[in-house]
């Protein structure tokens, strides 16, 4: 009988790369995740793993195991959650348990605080643990289980990463603005042709989205501000030392410190919630993403 916990290590390693990548992930030393593997490989009478420079792959019959590991976890997973909601509906309790949520940063301002509130009020005894990652790798992380639940953003004409494995949800149509300091005299994205710029770090969809918009408008930007902190963004703007497009969902439930100016056709990215199928009807998740929705409400 193949050990459940060793395929999971070995999926790992199929994902990660590495023994040292597997070991700083889930902290353990990496002689303990090679002993673990070489006991899988004795169970499975063939050999699992070969190595390839400092690294490590798979052997054909290791992607194997690896692939099937997979669909037995999510069975495990939609079995705990069908018990999960069967208990919870037959003994009508408090809902308990832990919820990891990975949230991007104007999620986290924007979202989060009020929707902790609520979930503190109606469910008392459910743990929720929030983190702030990248949409584009919060997604991964998702999928490979070290979060239940993303909160994601999908920019206009740049479409998020895909796994069929995770479900998607939409929470958010989130609208996008020039923010100029509040007694700025430009009016349109092309008064900001001459303007100092704050963007995100290149490589992620905000950045490429706003050099774009900026290209469309008939300039380049002239960026001389590279942060993810979308604080740091608000507060050179409001400096006067820089312009940005902004998110409004920085502003929920207050009032801007910067003057906001409409970009032509208004766009907006679509905020929404993704977690793995075979989770996703666990009574904490459907609970977390109930309230999230109303903390968005208008």
């Amino acid at each position: 009988m193949l050990d459940l916990r060793r395929l999971s290590l070995l999926r790992e390693v199929q994902r990660r790369g590495s023994l040292h990548a597997v070991a700083r992930a889930l902290s353990y030393s990496p002689s303990t995740i090679s002993q673990q593997l070489a006991q899988l490989e004795l169970e499975a009478g063939v050999p699992l793993l070969e190595r390839v420079g400092r690294g490590v792959q798979l052997t054909p019959q290791g992607e194997l195991l690896a692939e099937g590991a997979g669909r037995v976890l999510d069975e495990m997973e939609r079995l705990e959650s069908a018990l999960g909601a069967s208990v919870a509906l037959a003994a009508d309790e408090p809902l308990r348990g832990t919820v990891r949520l990975a949230v991007f940063q104007s999620a986290a301002l924007g979202i989060v605080p009020r929707a902790l509130s609520l979930l503190e009020a109606e469910h008392p005894s459910l743990r929720v643990e929030v983190t702030q990652r990248e949409p584009e790798s919060a997604l991964d992380e998702v999928w490979a289980r070290e979060f239940d639940l993303v909160i994601g953003e999908q920019y206009p004409a740049h479409a998020a990463p895909l796994r069929r494995e995770l479900d998607r949800v939409p929470l958010h149509r989130d609208a996008l603005r020039l923010g100029v300091r509040a007694d700025a005299l430009l009016t349109s994205l092309a008064d900001a042709a001459d303007a100092a710029w704050v963007m995100e770090p290149r490589g992620t969809a905000s950045r490429h989205w706003a050099e774009q918009q900026c290209r469309l408008a008939g300039f380049e930007p002239d960026v001389r501000f590279e942060t993810a902190d979308l604080q740091a963004h608000v507060r050179l703007i409001e400096a006067g030392h820089a312009v940005a497009l902004l998110p409004d969902l920085l502003w929920m439930g207050g009032r801007a410190p910067v003057r906001l100016v409409d970009l032509p056709g208004a766009p907006s990215r679509e905020v929404f919630t993704a977690a793995r199928r075979s989770a996703a009807s666990r009574p904490a998740i459907v609970a977390v993403r109930e309230v999230l929705a109303r903390a968005v409400a208008p």
